[in-house]
């Protein structure tokens, strides 16, 4: 059995029955269970489980359409952000005109340029703004907006009319959540806005979605998957939203 197969079956057991023993799954997975502790430290990372002794439980639900603070969320999958953030940053070309988007994915894209990008880059986020401003060759722009505190994030008429402006080369969108029929959805209306702009008016545009939003519909659709040129993510994507990328000419890109 793959891994990858083997951590689907650990999590859809998970939301079954909302705890798993260590030696339940070692028996059942046909594996031993020093492989199952490795795989539960490895999706607890990605914040799809929570460990406890002998096994795991599942994460406690949020109300429905409500996102975790920005500090919950940076401890969340915070290993997985990093190589999307390394493999999103990969893609750049010098020189280029890049769009950042905001949430703990796109300051962590943002922490893997590298010191001496040659390029510009417009942001709605003032961490990412903040983040970015020792890069010497770097021009950074800021949109306005009304301020999200937490992540800090710029939005409102005055972020989309910064963005219509603005004909990027590259943009990254964060994500609330990614199906395969909502496509790429966000928790904020405003920002859900702002990010259809920047789709519109880029030539090329990447969500960046870590395993755990995988399935899961924020409160506003953002767009489709047939507006997007991929997804960069750290994990397989289900055979649903792979086959739904595949249709609409998606690309996902594996950390």
């Amino acid at each position: 059995m793959l891994v990858a197969e083997r951590h689907r079956q650990i999590v859809h057991r998970l939301h079954g029955t909302g705890v798993v023993s260590t030696e339940d799954l070692a028996l059942s997975l046909s594996v031993s269970n020093e492989t199952i502790r490795r795989d539960l430290a490895l999706l607890e990372k990605r914040g799809l489980l929570s460990r406890v002794h002998g096994g795991a439980t599942a994460p406690l639900p949020l109300p429905p359409g409500e996102e975790p603070s920005f500090a919950e969320r940076a401890k969340v999958a915070s290993h997985a952000k990093e190589r999307i953030g390394k493999a999103a940053a990969a893609l750049l070309k010098p020189g280029q005109f890049i769009v950042l988007d905001v949430g703990t994915t796109a300051l962590s894209l943002a922490r893997a340029i590298p010191l001496d990008y040659r390029g510009t880059v417009a942001t709605s986020s003032l961490l990412v703004a903040v983040e970015l401003s020792n890069h010497p060759n770097l021009v950074v722009h800021v949109a306005g907006g009304r301020l999200r505190g937490g992540d800090m994030a710029l939005s409102n008429s005055n972020a989309q009319t910064f963005f219509r402006d603005l004909h990027p080369d590259i943009a990254f969108l964060s994500s609330g959540g990614i199906d395969a029929e909502a496509g790429l959805t966000g928790y904020y209306l405003e920002e859900a806005a702002v990010r259809r702009v920047i789709i519109q008016n880029s030539a090329i545009s990447y969500a960046l979605a870590d395993a755990t939003k995988f399935g899961r519909i924020a409160r506003h659709r953002v767009v489709g998957f047939q507006d997007l040129t991929g997804l960069i993510t750290d994990a397989e994507p289900p055979a649903d939203i792979r086959e739904a990328l595949e249709q609409n000419k998606g690309v996902a890109v594996i950390a």
